[in-house]
């Protein structure tokens, strides 16, 4: 992400808008984000194809940016083209993360592809490693393998908990290793339970923000199909539950999103204080 800060802003670090449900008006939806200061969008591809698509998005638009890897519910056993193709990608400038990878037991029952999709895991943290990427990960009522996996195989690993469902105790155990927290649309909804609580409590230097648009649309939009300009809704819903200014949130969050995915300009978040302090 370019070091020049000329105004407070947002970054959506997690989206899937290289899918056809934006086939009709992709590049009109990254214009409605960037005039609401959503200023970056972080895509990530959940596999193969998908993760090439990404990064052909990053090529073809200056706002995005993108991960690469293999969803747990396409788990499949990395083949050494796909390690390759990982590794390539790598290289590209505008990848800065491994992901959208993990573990999903709401949707897959079955204890052998649970299996396959933890050996999909640990493979692809080993490689994000060797890599030197960090992840995004994908935890569906898979907690306690999760918590397993990370303090066994993903000790040398960085990254987010994409769209974070866990309890408050789970967060801390989390934040104790090092990970960020990514924070959607479902913290807005009525039913949210209590995630709003777990938010307010949680440190504004480990939140991201994230619409993991097509889905999980905030108020007042729930029901239709989410975007990236829909992560303001986002950032004005947990500003106002953590009592401090959007100018604070937005110039916390990008900061964040900066030293997790670009940690070359770390020394920027000087500046971002300055520039945006409320």
């Amino acid at each position: 992400m370019p070091d020049a800060y000329s105004s407070c802003f947002l970054v959506d670090t997690h989206a899937h808008i290289d899918g056809p449900e934006f086939d009709a008006d992709r590049h009109e939806a990254i214009a409605r984000a960037a005039a609401v200061d959503v200023r970056y969008i972080v895509n990530f591809g959940d596999d193969m194809a998908s993760s090439a698509r990404s990064v052909t998005l990053s090529e073809e638009e200056p706002a995005v940016f993108c991960g690469v890897g293999i969803h747990p519910n396409n788990a499949v056993l990395l083949t050494p083209e796909d390690e390759e193709a990982l590794a390539l990608w790598a290289k590209h400038p505008k990848v800065v993360a491994i992901g959208e990878i993990g573990l999903d037991y709401y949707w897959e029952k079955d204890p052998e592809r649970r299996a396959r999709q933890r050996q999909c895991f640990i493979r692809q943290l080993d490689l994000a490693r060797q890599l030197h990427l960090p992840v995004c990960i994908h935890d569906r009522e898979a907690h306690g393998d999760l918590l397993t996996i990370l303090k066994a195989e993903g000790r040398e690993n960085t990254g987010v908990i994409h769209c974070f469902s866990g309890s408050f105790e789970m967060a801390q155990e989390l934040l104790r290793l090092g990970w960020y927290l990514g924070i959607d649309g479902p913290v807005t909804y009525k039913n949210a339970a209590k995630l709003p609580d777990i938010v307010r409590r949680l440190p504004l230097d480990h939140i991201l923000l994230e619409t993991d648009s097509p889905y999980l649309s905030p108020l007042p939009y729930r029901g239709k199909r989410n975007e990236p300009a829909f992560v303001r809704n986002i950032a004005e819903f947990v500003s106002n539950i953590k009592g401090i200014s959007f100018a604070s949130l937005a110039a916390k969050t990008t900061a964040n999103a900066r030293r997790l995915y670009n940690p070359t300009t770390r020394s920027e978040e000087r500046r971002v204080g300055k520039e945006c302090r409320s």
